[in-house]
């Protein structure tokens, strides 16, 4: 049997604080992947000169995790990830360092040391907000009722393994429609993290299926918090706030 080959030299120094991070992504930079985002991120933490923790190994990487990104195309006010430390770090100045590492449209809202579970657990729900530009308000207060008045209505999308059917009106806890003070009619719904992830597409082609719902553009999808949604409050809670 061959010798299992070692990395040469001393193991990477061990991990000693995990910390949180929400961001945003605004602008032009919604259209940016997470696999652009990942990329940006990792040159931010050398330039500002954050102590990573990498992994063992030949091909040592940066610990960084993500949770649950919102699809390419979305702005965000409410993206998360996590990285993990080599040396106890003050957390808000982690968050002015890297804020100033990444280019603009990509910022950071906060950082915290991470509590005892993990993220994801804690990203139940999403709050997101849909603007019209051309649409009656009366239109789309009509679709979203159409819509709700439902109890399934199923969408296709493609995948990597073909063609999905799945439902896009259970996960959608609610949705309420309005009209900013432009005159642009806008929706704002609570979406459950589900599998696959329902998107506000989806919703849309649900509409459409209902409705016949067609909006003259693609509509400005924002997410603006994700975390646990309570029915009490009915918000969605802050998943970075210490129990």
């Amino acid at each position: 049997m061959a010798k299992q080959r070692t990395p040469d030299g001393p193991p990477p120094p061990p991990a000693v604080q995990k910390l949180r991070v929400q961001y945003a992504r605004r602008g032009r930079l919604r259209h940016s992947s997470t696999r652009d985002f990942g990329r940006a991120l990792e040159r931010a933490l050398r330039r500002s000169g954050v102590p990573m923790a990498y992994s063992a190994g030949f091909h040592p990487h940066p610990k960084i995790s993500y949770a649950n990104g919102a699809a390419t195309g979305a702005a965000s006010e409410a993206e998360y990830f996590e990285i993990s430390v080599t040396e106890q770090v003050d957390p808000a100045a982690v968050a002015v360092a890297l804020d100033e590492a990444l280019p603009d449209g990509l910022d950071i809202i906060t950082v915290v040391e991470a509590q005892p579970g993990a993220l994801a657990d804690r990203l139940q729900a999403s709050r997101w907000q849909l603007a019209f530009p051309g649409v009656d308000p009366a239109d789309l207060e009509r679709a979203v009722a159409g819509f709700l008045a439902e109890e399934v209505v199923e969408v296709e999308r493609m995948f990597k393994r073909g063609m999905k059917s799945y439902d896009a009106r259970g996960p959608v806890i609610r949705a309420d429609t309005g009209v900013r003070e432009d005159g642009c009619a806008i929706l704002t719904m609570v979406v459950r993290h589900t599998t696959p992830a329902v998107r506000p597409d989806d919703v849309l082609r649900a509409f459409a299926a209902v409705t016949s719902f067609a909006p003259p553009r693609s509509p400005i999808a924002t997410r603006l918090a994700q975390g646990v949604w309570s029915s009490e409050t009915e918000s969605v809670a802050d998943p970075l706030a210490i129990d």
